[in-house]
């Protein structure tokens, strides 16, 4: 069996939250990036995280912040992971080792070259989403896993991943896929039956 994680992505409500967690989440993403149609803000989401057991784990979506904005979220929000989903380089990343929270990194990835950036990370983990000129994430855009080879990291899988092609994401040996906008109703709005139909999917494949 693959002891593979499932973290759902763009959690703007309650209701999203505890359906995920239900359904087999094991983190819950939240888009603190402003121009996101995901975006929440921190005091929402610590409302949300607040009302959570302490077994889920939670992640703050960031873009182009600076160390103090997220620091200043963090403190506010108690996040397990701190993802960012920018530009950032890998000095940055480095800055935030101090700061008591496992960090994720991600990668827009066009190539293989892309694929071969995420070594130069030092994060906790790195997620390859599918790249897009104009947007951070969450665009339901897919890009050729068969690229993927070999990274000396904990690999999330993000970019259009769907209740469809869920079981072929995590058969590919990740530590964790990211599932957003595939299992929405609308943006930071989830379908409960699209999330379940996923969750059915995978289950046979996760330890």
């Amino acid at each position: 069996m693959l002891i593979v994680k499932v973290k759902i992505c763009g959690i703007t409500n309650y209701d999203d939250a505890v359906a995920a967690m239900d359904m087999g989440a094991d983190l819950l993403g939240f888009n603190f990036y402003p121009r996101s149609p995901r975006y929440i803000t921190p005091e929402k989401a610590e409302d949300i995280i607040n009302q959570l057991p302490a077994f889920i784990d939670t992640a703050g979506v960031f873009v182009n912040a600076s160390v103090e904005h997220i620091h200043e979220i963090n403190s506010v929000c108690q996040l397990d992971w701190v993802q960012l989903h920018g530009d950032e380089d890998p000095d940055f990343c480095r800055s935030l080792l101090s700061h008591n929270v496992k960090t994720m990194k991600a990668i827009r990835v066009k190539d293989q070259a892309d694929i071969e950036r995420a070594d130069s990370f030092f994060t906790d983990a790195v997620l390859l989403d599918a790249f897009d000129p104009d947007k951070y994430g969450g665009t339901g855009l897919t890009f050729d896993w068969n690229v993927i080879g070999h990274i000396s990291k904990r690999v999330f899988l993000a970019g259009g991943i769907n209740p469809d092609n869920a079981a072929a994401a995590v058969k590919l040996g990740v530590y964790g896929i990211d599932v957003c906008s595939g299992i929405e109703a609308e943006p930071g709005k989830k379908d409960h039956n699209k999330m379940k139909k996923l969750f059915d999917n995978i289950q046979h494949l996760r330890g």
